[in-house]
């Protein structure tokens, strides 16, 4: 017994007798408030445990993913063809790709972006060694088509191959003597009268506009092999299924490609005649686009330092009416850094909602030329974001995106026009990290909370019986 009570001693909490005590209802009623309170300052530390905490830093850009960047891209031009298409990179140090195809995808697109045909594969540029054949001619062998004559002639010849040009053009001006030269011989070979199977012919686009733009002509000279019917039978869907010829312009080089059409036509397959007619007649002949706009999407790396993604129409064998060239341009996405799956998407958006903004982006923008010649140049200044999660999947520990603020602006100028993405990286990086809560610091905010409370109520309580006895003894006192 002298054990237990001296261990009773120690007791911090002494309890006096249910005897002894009164319950009152203004007691009862700050036990209700207190009770209250306590519930209502638990569910606001409790949130608050459960809430999310992040610190943002900026520190100077340590990027892991190597020294090049990644820009993926969606643009489609509803003017601009995509057979003279190019997407060229260049930098500040002196990098510089041109047409660049491997890692970008081109699709035919109507004046309303529908998609107007298969996939566009252009291939690499052809390199021309021979423009044309440095002589004149005294008598002109093509046949001369315009709007009025030339379905007549589409269908009249199994094969008519139709010189494009335009006068003022310094290359149709190379081209013009070897291809009268080739029409006299092919017509003396294959005589239209008698044979009639082969015509070559020509279009002056400048006298023609409307023949040249229904065939999508954008470049100077355009050479296309039309084959009986196939053109016309689908012309009033907007579509033309016919080849452009991509080899060399002398007149040797352009009589076996024709010869070559005429074999092949037969069955008989390509004529052996040389590796130059093999050549002509195989990767130098592909199939014209489908429409006048094109679609361009894909990605390209590139170094990381300042430099420019050019869109254009480009060649080095064919000449382009600035005037004409209208680079109108919808923006479906323009991003950089890798993409991220939806799933990483939403995690980064959790732990950085304010970075969801993009009124300044071009994602989903319309560039329009309102006027001729207008080149649209973009300036995108890029800062890299890394926002550290607290997962424990490897795939969302370390997010990484890169923000972005564009700034288009539109010039007028006698140059052929183009599309300019000027982009300079920040050497700084935001770093967003995810902060943990400690539970031994929640669980004594809450001892806090409950004791703090109590005691309050407590002293509450005794202020209220003391000024309820005060109240009594003056009213007993006034009795007397």
């Amino acid at each position: 017994m002298g054990t237990s009570s001296k261990i009773k001693a120690l007791d911090f909490y002494r309890k006096i007798p249910k005897d002894l005590t009164e319950a009152s209802l203004s007691g009862a009623g700050l036990s209700m408030i207190a009770a209250f309170a306590m519930l209502f300052l638990f569910g606001m530390e409790f949130n608050n445990y459960l809430k999310i905490t992040t610190t943002t830093s900026v520190i100077v850009d340590k990027s892991r993913d190597g020294d090049y960047l990644r820009i993926e891209f969606n643009i489609s031009f509803p003017a601009l063809s995509c057979e003279f298409a190019s997407v060229d990179v260049n930098d500040i140090i002196g990098t510089a790709r041109f047409n660049l195809t491997k890692t970008v995808r081109k699709f035919p697109v109507d004046p309303k972006l529908n998609r107007a045909g298969p996939e566009f594969h252009s291939g690499p540029v052809p390199n021309i060694q021979s423009h044309g054949d440095h002589f004149t001619v005294d008598q002109e062998g093509a046949a001369v088509l315009t709007t009025e004559n030339f379905d007549s002639y589409a269908n009249s010849y199994p094969i008519l191959a139709v010189n494009f040009y335009a006068p003022w053009c310094y290359w149709s001006n190379r081209l013009k003597p070897s291809w009268e030269k080739a029409a006299q011989i092919i017509t003396q070979r294959y005589d239209p009268d008698v044979d009639g199977r082969i015509m070559l012919a020509k279009v002056d686009c400048t006298q023609s506009q409307d023949l040249c733009r229904r065939h999508h002509i954008q470049g100077y000279p355009s050479i296309r092999i039309f084959r009986q019917g196939h053109d016309v039978s689908r012309e009033e869907h907007g579509h033309h299924d016919h080849e452009s010829y991509y080899g060399e312009r002398d007149t040797e080089s352009l009589v076996l490609a024709m010869e070559g059409l005429l074999s092949a036509s037969s069955g008989k397959g390509v004529l052996a005649l040389d590796d130059k007619s093999k050549e002509s007649n195989g990767t130098l002949k592909r199939p014209a686009p489908h429409a006048g706009g094109c679609r361009i999407e894909g990605f390209v790396k590139v170094k990381k330092v300042p430099g420019n993604l050019i869109i254009a129409a480009r060649s080095g064998s064919h000449s382009f009416d600035a005037s004409a060239m209208n680079m109108t341009h919808f923006v479906a996405y323009f991003s950089f850094g890798r993409k991220l799956s939806w799933r990483m998407v939403k995690e980064f958006r959790r732990l950085a909602p304010y970075l969801e903004a993009k009124e300044e982006r071009l994602t989903e923008g319309a560039f329009i030329s309102e006027h001729e010649n207008i080149t649209h140049e973009h300036y995108l200044q890029v800062v890299k974001t890394e926002v550290v999660s607290l997962k424990t999947n490897e795939e969302y520990k370390l997010l990484e995106e890169y923000e972005y603020t564009a700034h288009s602006n539109v010039l007028q100028t006698r140059q052929v026009p183009y599309v300019k993405f000027h982009y300079e990286l920040s050497p700084m990086q935001v770093v967003i990290k995810e902060n943990s809560k400690s539970f031994s610091h929640f669980l004594t905010n809450l001892c806090a909370i409950i004791g703090g409370v109590f005691t309050v109520a407590g002293i509450l309580q005794s202020m209220l019986q003391n000024a309820i006895g005060m109240v009594k003894k003056v009213e007993l006192g006034k009795q007397h």
